[in-house]
């Protein structure tokens, strides 16, 4: 199917598959689910604005007027199209069935609802803009609602994790020396702390050193750099209201991208916390501690991890970790955005900033490369021989969530066919379907971008992979080609669905797929096989990947006490070919699971 044309089918139909997907993966006893480790899980990440409309009440999010007021607009990809938490909270069994043991949630707090100047509005259906970090925001519900998710999911054993933001708000301070709201990125060395206005201006904050020892409480002057203030109308626009004090910015403009300004440089204009103040530190601990207590939150996905300096992470972390301890979550997991393709830097800020694990775009492009012919699988053995140098070592590389594709960077679809737009619908599922078994059955936490079990590809990253999940009011996202084919909204018999839900299943009946050690057996130099043992002190499984378009046989070196086989995926030899080395055949595009127990 190459739009998002639905076929018809009978509702008994569909209601028989969605009873059956529902039973497809046994639910964990409540009980227990509190005790599985992070490396047990997979994560499904979820905008819910663009998942359910489960209350078409809350649409406008309570306001009144037109789409620049309330945000509302279904047939704009930047505008709110309706999706809520009893939307999501009502889709539970087909996240089941998919196989998820945890959903991670974009920001669900309060966002101013529109920015942008005149003519280049948007609205924050995505979460990331905002205001009041206390209540859900009304477009997406109520904070009973989200309580409502939390144990409805957790009666499931579905864990949920929070999308937090601490380097920013929304945008709300604007500076007097430039209305228009574009001022540039200004320097330390030419606006220091000590002077209003440049190296020649008024002195202020005298007695203040700007180390980054310094205890940033004796600043008491913000004016160093630009004058802030916020605009008539918004000076109590944030809660708690601390966060309303200009002081607690670092108002140097908008950021430059490297050296001091990715640190300190407003994200795009919205306003750059100063993370290094106590009272900022104290302040976050306590607005996330507080949704920990309350709710009972299992993670937290933090966004522009890197943009935040070191000191705070180091101060957060062990803070979040108690609070969820004594809570009775003892495996809370937590993971840093960190946005950069080469595991030396992921591996720094587990390092440098304390971040327990970090997501994986390392393992990302590696997978995008090899689904589509730019590497072959000796990149990603190389890649593995890289994950002790994450702080804890390999123990920590188990924990990294890994993905496909994202709601920035697109997805895995769409990178396919940039990459390869001629390809057949036949190959455009079986690469996608390949991306997403490296990700399930290889090293890491997996995490499925939502629609991509439905066959979504879009048209390209951030709003272009956006699309919703139930029927869409916008023609962009109408005409997408699928990877596979889909009957209907949520169905549970698409092609991907199905296929994810599969591999899902064995990663869960098998321990050592998602704990145990990673060996690199065979990693081919042109397209072809790459082979993985995962072991334990009980047995080897073996997965084995084929990014050729022809079937290849190959002779596999395994443990030699591993002489008996069976198949979880595809098919295996009963016997292994010779102690330490198994034959397989492995269909193109395809993969296997073998295991040998003892």
């Amino acid at each position: 199917m190459t739009g998002r044309r639905w076929r018809p089918k009978q509702a008994g139909v569909i209601a028989l598959c969605a009873a059956l997907a529902a039973t497809a993966v046994p639910a964990v006893a409540q009980e227990a689910f509190r005790e599985r480790p992070p490396e047990d899980e997979v994560i499904y990440f979820l905008l819910p604005d663009r998942f359910a409309n489960g209350d078409p009440a809350n649409d406008r999010g309570g306001l009144e007027g037109d789409r620049l007021v309330t945000g509302y607009d279904p047939t704009d990809p930047g505008f709110y199209h309706g999706g809520d938490l009893k939307g999501l909270t009502a889709r539970l069994d087909y996240l089941q069935g998919l196989g998820v043991t945890a959903l991670w949630i974009a920001p669900p707090f309060v966002n101013k609802p529109v920015q942008g100047p005149p003519g280049q509005e948007s609205a924050a259906y995505h979460g990331y803009w905002i205001t009041n970090f206390t209540r859900i925001d009304p477009h997406f519900g109520t904070n009973e609602d989200f309580r409502a998710l939390v144990g409805a999911a957790h009666a499931r054993g579905i864990k949920i994790y929070l999308d937090i933001v601490i380097n920013h708000t929304a945008d709300v301070i604007r500076y007097r020396e430039c209305p228009a709201n574009d001022c540039g990125y200004r320097w330390k060395g030419d606006y220091p702390y000590q002077r209003r206005g440049g190296l020649d201006g008024e002195p202020i904050n005298a007695g203040f050193s700007g180390e980054p020892e310094s205890d940033f409480s004796t600043l008491v002057r913000p004016d160093y750099a630009y004058t802030p203030y916020a605009p008539p109308g918004e000076e109590t626009a944030k809660v708690p209201a601390w966060l309303n004090d200009v002081e607690f910015y670092h108002n140097r403009g908008n950021s430059a991208w490297y050296s001091e300004a990715r640190m300190d440089g407003d994200f795009a204009g919205l306003d750059d916390l100063f993370t290094e103040h106590p009272r900022v530190i104290e302040g976050f601990i306590d607005i996330y501690g507080g949704w920990i207590d309350d709710y009972g939150v299992d993670g937290f996905r933090i966004d522009t991890a890197r943009h935040v300096n070191p000191e705070f992470w180091r101060a957060f972390v062990p803070a979040m970790l108690e609070r969820a301890r004594a809570r009775g979550v003892p495996n809370f997991h937590i993971f840093g955005e960190t946005y950069d393709f080469q595991s030396g830097t992921a591996a720094m800020h587990t390092v440098v900033d304390g971040l327990p694990t970090v997501l994986d775009f390392a393992y990302q492009r590696t997978v995008q490369d090899m689904v589509t012919g730019v590497r072959h699988p000796d990149a990603m053995g190389y890649l593995l021989m890289e994950d002790a140098i994450y702080a804890g070592g390999v123990e920590t590389a188990l924990r990294l969530p890994t993905f496909t594709g994202n709601h920035d960077m697109g997805r895995i679809g769409h990178l396919i066919l940039k990459a390869m737009p001629d390809i057949s619908d036949a190959e455009l599922l079986d690469r996608s379907t390949l991306a997403h078994a490296l990700v399930l059955l290889g090293r890491g936490v997996p995490v499925i971008y939502y629609g991509d079990e439905q066959g979504f590809t879009g048209d390209g990253d951030d709003r272009r992979a956006r699309q919703d999940m139930f029927e869409t009011r916008v023609p962009s996202y109408a005409d997408d080609r699928r990877a596979g084919s889909a009957a209907a909204p949520f169905d549970t018999s698409a092609d991907m669905y199905r296929r994810i839900a599969g591999m899902a299943r064995v990663r869960a009946a098998d321990q050592r797929l998602r704990r145990g050690a990673v060996k690199v057996r065979v990693a081919d130099q042109e397209p072809g096989i790459l082979a993985l043992s995962r072991l334990d002190d009980d047995g080897e499984t073996l997965v084995v990947f084929n990014t050729s378009t022809v079937a290849r046989d190959v002779n596999v070196p395994v443990e030699t006490g591993s002489l008996e086989w069976r198949a979880r995926l595809g098919q295996c030899p009963a016997r292994a070919a010779a102690p330490g080395a198994i034959s397989l055949s492995v269909p193109a595009l395809g993969y296997l699971v073998c295991v040998s127990e003892g």
